[in-house]
């Protein structure tokens, strides 16, 4: 497994001015984009992985982390010039990051966990790769899932696509339980989601 190294080496990659550290990147704010997703129901929607696996959603019935998120990359490559200025928009390794360094946990709590963006599954198989995620990545190249959800997106494209805001859903029996949005520190937002499943009965359930 990868040391936090790389994703400290990312976060320097994506300030070139320097500013490497979270605390000063924008901070986003709770503007209510994402109220209707609690309660909500996954749709019966085919997604395939970075990893070649096809993932019904609706068929989903044990606990699952989707944490959704703009674009990663081994650098700037493909990011509009606003992109350090938009709140949300930088974080997307060190997320990662904190999932994988936190997947065994999460398992411990039987809470499977999957990454989703826009990009292709190729695009993905190549970001697994780099971070040495443990686990798969979603790809959601076709906006079916955005659609069915009215999961909100940045107000630019990154890589030439629309790209999801940062948001985590917590998800039993294919319904969402858990919104967190919005979210920041990125690199937290593991541990966030892994206290909070340790406070539920039953590995998350209500």
């Amino acid at each position: 497994m990868c040391s936090l190294i790389c994703c400290y080496e990312y976060r320097h990659k994506e300030n070139p001015v320097g500013e490497n550290d979270e605390a000063a990147w924008p901070v986003p704010v709770d503007d209510g984009a994402c109220e209707h997703l609690v309660g909500a129901l996954l749709p019966q929607i085919e997604l395939r992985s970075g990893r070649g696996s096809i993932l019904n959603l609706g068929e989903l019935r044990n606990l699952t982390i989707f944490y959704l998120y703009p674009m990663s990359g081994a650098d700037d490559s493909g990011l509009p010039p606003e992109w350090d200025s938009i709140p949300g928009a930088r974080g997307c390794s060190p997320q990662a990051c904190g999932f994988r360094d936190l997947h065994g946990d999460l398992l411990h709590h039987q809470a499977t966990v999957l990454g989703v963006a826009t990009q292709s599954p190729d695009y993905l198989a190549g970001e697994i790769a780099r971070l040495e995620l443990p686990y798969d990545l979603l790809s959601d190249e076709h906006f079916e899932l955005q659609r069915a959800l009215n999961i909100p997106l940045l107000p630019v494209e990154a890589g030439g696509r629309p790209v999801f805001r940062r948001i985590t859903l917590v998800c039993q029996q294919a319904r969402v339980i858990k919104v967190f949005y919005p979210v920041f520190p990125p690199s937290a937002n593991a541990g966030e989601v892994l206290s909070w499943i340790k406070t539920q009965p039953a590995g998350g359930q209500r």
